[in-house]
């Protein structure tokens, strides 16, 4: 589901720009229960929360990369929405990590330069931005590491070295092997565990 927005301009005020009437409508929708809302392309794009077992992914995501993040900083799976105005944009990470200091306010959004890392999680509705939009963005704000768990390919791949021409460096390893999470982590992710479980059958597993 997407939504735009028109530019609205009142009389003696500054005309507001088509990205911050999105980040007003998007405070106002109310985005039904098991659906987030990001801003994507000039768009409000609605998707679905992830599958069931994605959320053990991310817990374990969370847990290596906890011991190993810089000082300060955070990491979670907690739903909040990072906004990047150079690039009009508005995602909510499935995991992100960034300073203390970032969620000292009021508002209801967060710095996307904040971030120190960021991780999704794909799905057949997310996928394609995940690989292609959001590898843009998440570069040229300077988020330091990307991580992409491409749920359908069961692939594991990590950007880095982020610059405005995008990310310089990028690794890929398959579910079930370990992959290098670059500075400011420098620590290896083990994604043993990471494919989706077998489907029952009549309550037993698949054979």
């Amino acid at each position: 589901m997407t939504l735009m927005a028109e530019q609205l301009v009142i009389s003696g005020t500054e005309p507001r720009s088509a990205f911050e009437e999105l980040l007003d409508l998007l405070d106002e929708l109310h985005v039904p229960d098991g659906y987030k809302a990001e801003i994507i392309r000039g768009s409000i794009v609605v998707s679905p929360w992830s599958k069931a077992y994605y959320y053990d992914v991310m817990e374990e995501v969370c847990e290596q990369l906890r011991p190993h993040l810089p000082e300060g900083h955070r990491i979670s799976a907690a739903p909040f929405l990072f906004v990047f105005p150079g690039s009009e944009r508005a995602y909510g990470p499935d995991i992100h990590a960034a300073h203390r200091n970032v969620s000292r306010h009021t508002s209801n959004h967060l710095d996307g330069e904040a971030l120190s890392f960021v991780a999704e999680l794909t799905s057949p509705s997310t996928r394609e931005d995940d690989l292609t939009d959001k590898v843009g963005v998440y570069a040229e704000a300077g988020v330091p590491v990307y991580l992409v768990l491409d749920m359908q390919a069961e692939l594991a791949i990590v950007y880095s070295s982020p610059s405005a021409k995008g990310y310089e460096a990028r690794f890929t390893k398959p579910f079930g092997e370990k992959i290098y999470i670059p500075d400011p982590f420098g620590c290896a992710l083990d994604t043993t565990g990471f494919r989706a479980p077998k489907e029952e059958v009549d309550g037993q597993p698949e054979a």
